[in-house]
């Protein structure tokens, strides 16, 4: 008998690429998964290779498929790395260059010009983005600059340019569909937050044919069906397709007002769900959470390049092996503080709130007495410290709180950064008892398109959580550390006089 009662969703990540199989009562009953690889030609520059992510992508559905069988898969979903800048040849779906990663900054020198020309408002108001190189627009500037007749070739439409969900689905699809969702291309700094479409002058600013760009489509929607690709069947319905950060915050809670999501991953993402666009918060940005196929819900975010990866950096460990490292919770717990020790991770500049791409890491306050499990807490301290710096700049929105921060991703396995970040704050902390929520909130959006459920029917589905309790005692004495953290950022910064000082983030 054909019961089609199981969504895969692939969440096609930065550090590896996941897919899980989700059946109709929201339980997570198969798994596969397969790491990835960055490579950093030149300082500031993070690229990965496309053709791997794909590799990877479908070789990960493929298992995931397998383990249940082609006749329980009702559709697919997918949720991906953001901002990620993808070029292909559109007669032969060959990439034109690499993957450029949301972690690059090769495009600094661009951003730059755009500040010296004034255009920061401009962008700021169209996009809800800041002017930083963390952004696809500017990546894909860059590609088309270092083509061979890139410009020209994207002009007459034989050059395809995209974020992953669209490099995806183009191989999933046989190259029939050349879609990506709102929440990805909300991302660009090419989409038009109030119109939902791809603005003139914003394609005009960065020089972006809209003959190469995606056609922007819901979040929960049909995009089509899988066609040609070696051991998947054709005719599978993608359902879904959403940012990795914003799928998340569906998975926590379907967009709930007071529920402030944080991502601990590679990097971070801060997010809260708001109800009408706001471009006031320059330290944040206004973007697009999800549009479910009834209506767009809006979201500040507050995005951090280096966390989970700057943990491992500092260990010399990949971001796989991090989560199964148990001197991460034994050492920092081993002693009392940091004595003093500070690290900042600003490996590729720094994100939200200070947005200095030209800043670099700096770890100070060392001394003779400092030993290793000073600095590897000083480490995951960094972590707390720099969530805390976005609530900070989140708490300038009229009417926010911040009843209870949701946590979800690798690091979050930690139960000492959790606790830590709990009395940090001051305000419990929900960890997410599963660690595939991108990949859920991807699920739970393609099961409303395919299978018609409400939200009532999609609350009921939603994993649980675990919490963390803030040690009141605990947080007031922590004020005084946080203080000394917004000094050591001072130090990383290109221009310090000129930074935005946090003075509320963890209060």
């Amino acid at each position: 008998m054909d019961k089609r009662d199981c969504v895969v969703a692939l969440d096609e990540g930065t550090s590896n690429a996941k897919a899980i199989v989700v059946n109709s009562a929201g339980k997570v009953i198969a798994t596969s998964s397969r790491p990835l690889t960055l490579l950093t030609p030149h300082a500031g520059w993070v690229e990965q290779r496309g053709e791997a992510l794909l590799e990877a992508s479908l070789t990960v559905l493929r298992e995931a498929i397998a383990q249940v069988g082609e006749n329980r898969v009702a559709a697919i979903a997918i949720s991906n790395q953001r901002e990620t800048a993808m070029g292909w040849y559109r007669h032969d779906g060959q990439p034109i260059g690499p993957a450029i990663t949301w972690q690059c900054s090769r495009s600094a020198a661009f951003c730059d010009q755009l500040r010296r020309d004034k255009q920061d408002d401009f962008i700021r108001q169209v996009t809800g983005l800041p002017v930083a190189p963390l952004f696809s627009a500017s990546k894909m500037r860059w590609l088309l600059d270092n083509t061979p007749q890139g410009q020209l070739r994207a002009e007459k439409g034989e050059v395809c340019l995209g974020t992953v969900d669209a490099w995806l689905l183009w191989h999933l699809t046989g190259g029939q569909q050349f879609c990506c969702d709102r929440s990805n291309a909300a991302r660009t700094q090419l989409l038009n937050l109030s119109t939902g479409h791809w603005d003139q002058g914003m394609l005009k600013l960065f020089g972006i044919p809209e003959l190469a760009l995606p056609q922007v489509c819901p979040s929960s929607h049909n995009f089509g069906v899988t066609h040609g690709v070696e051991g998947i069947a054709d005719g599978i319905p993608i359902c879904a397709m959403i940012g990795d950060s914003h799928a998340a915050l569906y998975g926590h809670g379907l967009g709930l007002a007071g529920r402030v999501k944080a991502t601990y991953g590679t990097g971070s993402s801060v997010m809260a769900p708001v109800d009408d666009l706001c471009h006031g918060i320059t330290q944040l940005a206004t973007t697009i959470a999800w549009h479910d196929g009834n209506r767009s819900q809006y979201a500040l975010e507050g995005n951090i390049p280096h966390t989970g990866d700057a943990v491992a950096w500092m260990l010399g460990i990949t971001h796989t092996e991090l989560t199964e490292q148990r001197l991460l919770s034994e050492l920092p717990a081993s002693v009392a503080s940091t004595e003093g020790v500070y690290f900042v991770p600003a490996l590729t500049g720094t994100g939200a709130p200070w947005w200095d791409d030209r800043a670099r890491g700096v770890i100070c306050g060392l001394s003779r007495g400092t030993q290793r499990a000073h600095v590897i807490r000083a480490s995951l301290e960094a972590v707390a410290y720099q969530i805390a710096d976005v609530i900070g700049a989140l708490r300038q929105h009229p009417g926010f709180q911040l009843q209870c921060l949701m946590a979800d991703g690798g690091p979050s396995r930690n139960d000492w950064l959790m606790q830590f970040q709990a009395d940090l704050l001051g305000c419990p902390v929900a960890r997410s008892n599963t660690p595939e929520l991108s990949a859920i909130g991807a699920a739970l959006l393609a099961m409303r398109q395919r299978f018609a459920l409400s939200d009532r029917q999609l609350l009921a589905l939603l994993p649980e959580h675990d919490e963390f309790q803030p040690d009141m005692q605990r947080h007031l004495l922590l004020k005084e550390s946080y203080l000394g953290w917004q000094l050591a950022v001072q130090r990383t910064l290109w221009q310090p006089e000129s930074i935005f000082c946090v003075t509320e983030g963890a209060a």
